[in-house]
């Protein structure tokens, strides 16, 4: 069983920056992947951007506000957020699959974390 905490959300004014934390636990693989997902309000769940053990960071659809990074020895994975927009508002999830490759789709992600709330306004 891996256990997911999201934290690092909040309230911030467009053109901010925020870092979302994913700690994992739980995990004694050597091979999976920790993806970032948003849901943002009446909206699909979409895949953000996706880090593995063994092979470097896969974005989806970003145009470089958001760097994916992850400490080992931790075992936290970051979301570094710059340049916020309004649309970029909603709820932020990290998950967790077995395996080195990255997927956008949530069906490929055996377990979730709670989400943390992005609110970007002014």
């Amino acid at each position: 069983q891996v256990q997911l905490v999201e934290s690092g959300g909040g309230l911030v004014q467009p053109g901010g920056s925020l870092r979302l934390s994913c700690a994992a636990s739980g995990s004694t693989l050597d091979y999976y992947a920790i993806g970032w997902f948003r849901q943002a309000p009446g909206k699909e769940r979409e895949g953000m951007a996706c880090i593995s053990s063994s092979t470097g960071p896969t974005y989806y659809g970003m145009k470089g506000r958001f760097t994916i990074s992850s400490d080992n020895a931790k075992n936290t994975v970051y979301l570094q957020m710059n340049s916020l927009k309004p649309e970029d508002t909603g709820v932020y999830f990290c998950a967790w699959r077995s395996g080195y490759l990255c997927y956008d789709a949530q069906s490929e992600y055996d377990y979730w974390g709670q989400g943390t709330q992005v609110t970007v306004s002014s």
